[in-house]
């Protein structure tokens, strides 16, 4: 079958599957990984490996981009350092006690000879980024209230960016590469607030040039330019690119959109908009479940299970650890207990995950059981946490869903 075949299937499977979950309400993004599974132990089709390029050329720019553009900064405004504690410290502290857990069970169950520190901290590094697909699309359908889905939103669209860069120092450090504290501090603010400059100077001049225009097509297509020109640019200067497309999506979203837009054309815009995740989401999730490897990860089920209990202990440190950080700036809101749970539970891990373990080198330590341990962690989180989130939230009485 050719590539315009297999894509073709691949979209007549994730339609069907959409179909069905709507009958059954069941998490969508979980069902099409199960699919994926299913179908990649079969062999029934053999569909382009969801590589790293392919990840960053194709899925994580329109993915990135869309969900910022509905972030509302009146409502980011109120919550921005919550998001940035869990963006940004959050996810050292994650890297920090997940590795720990896991290095010291390995040590002292015997399991995974020779995992040690440099493995521990790729393996954290490697699953530190948030996917809430599931979770935001439920919270959307059923209306939550909307400080809750731009703080789980916010936080993971720049804990995708901060998690990569992390990977990135973790991997010079262990290869072998010299490096020190302060070295590394540089190259955090460097990458980081680089993707943001980027970002920031790309959506503003998009902004700036569909604020004089009233061409819907026109405006639509620079919104696309926006979306992957800013991830371009910014890689190609050696900053972050996940950082550039979230700070673009959010300019063109608040400024762009709301004041720069006829009526007419923002209609257009965001049905395009909402396509594109639909469509990147659905290919991205099937190819998730096509890459995991299942035989490996029977055979692997002890050092998977320790991994994600220290992943879901690290993620629990981080949610209600954070509860002592005081209200350093007027105006910031407190996050109650009950969403924090939800903070908590719906931190899965997703395609961005498998797709950085995969890219290890050759010579990374330990990367075969690092790429089981991250698989079975991430299909895990999705079908535990993903499933389970409707319950959830209704037994908080976050929204009302029905029975």
């Amino acid at each position: 079958m050719t590539d315009l075949g297999t894509i073709i299937v691949l979209f007549c499977i994730a339609a069907a599957a959409a179909v069905a979950t709507r009958r059954v309400r069941a998490p969508y993004t979980v069902t099409l990984v199960v699919i994926g599974v299913v179908l990649g132990s079969l062999r029934v089709i053999q569909p382009p490996h969801l590589t790293k390029d392919l990840l960053f050329t194709v899925f994580l720019p329109g993915l990135l981009f869309e969900a910022a553009l509905h972030i509302d900064s009146s409502v980011f405004r109120r919550i921005w350092m919550s998001v940035m504690a869990l963006a940004i410290p959050g996810v050292i502290v994650a890297i920090a006690v997940s590795a720990a857990l896991v290095e010291v069970a390995f040590r002292t169950t015997g399991l995974a000879p020779g995992f040690g520190w440099p493995s521990a901290l790729l393996f954290a590094a490697v699953v530190a980024a948030t996917d809430p697909v599931a979770v935001t699309a439920l919270f959307r359908e059923f209306h939550a209230p909307e400080r809750l889905i731009v703080l789980i939103e916010g936080e993971s669209l720049f804990n995708d960016g901060t998690a990569v860069v992390f990977l990135s120092l973790i991997v010079a450090a262990t290869s072998g590469t010299q490096t020190s504290a302060a070295g590394l501090v540089s190259s955090f603010i460097r990458v980081a607030f680089g993707g943001a400059a980027t970002g920031f100077v790309v959506g503003a001049a998009i902004t700036q040039v569909i604020r004089r225009l009233d061409d819907a097509v026109i405006e639509l297509t620079l919104t696309t330019i926006a979306a992957y020109g800013s991830f371009v640019l910014a890689e190609s200067i050696g900053v972050s690119g996940v950082i550039a497309t979230v700070v673009a999506g959010m300019l063109c979203g608040n400024f762009g959109r709301r004041s720069g837009m006829s009526a007419t054309t923002r209609a257009a815009v965001l049905s395009f908009w909402d396509f594109a995740a639909f469509a990147l989401n659905s290919v991205v999730f099937l190819l998730l479940g096509f890459e995991v490897p299942t035989a490996a990860l029977v055979s692997s089920w002890k050092e998977i299970l320790i991994a994600y209990v220290a992943v879901l202990c690290a993620r629990l440190v981080v949610v209600f650890g954070g509860r002592w950080i005081p209200r350093l700036r007027r105006g910031q809101e407190r996050i109650p207990d009950s969403w924090r749970v939800v903070l908590a539970w719906g931190g899965l891990r997703g395609a961005l995950s498998m797709v950085l373990a995969l890219a290890l080198a050759g010579d990374a330590p330990q990367r075969e059981t690092i790429v089981r341990m991250t698989a079975g962690v991430v299909v895990l989180s999705l079908i535990l946490q993903g499933s389970t989130m409707a319950p959830l939230v209704r037994r908080l009485r976050l929204v009302d869903l029905p029975t």
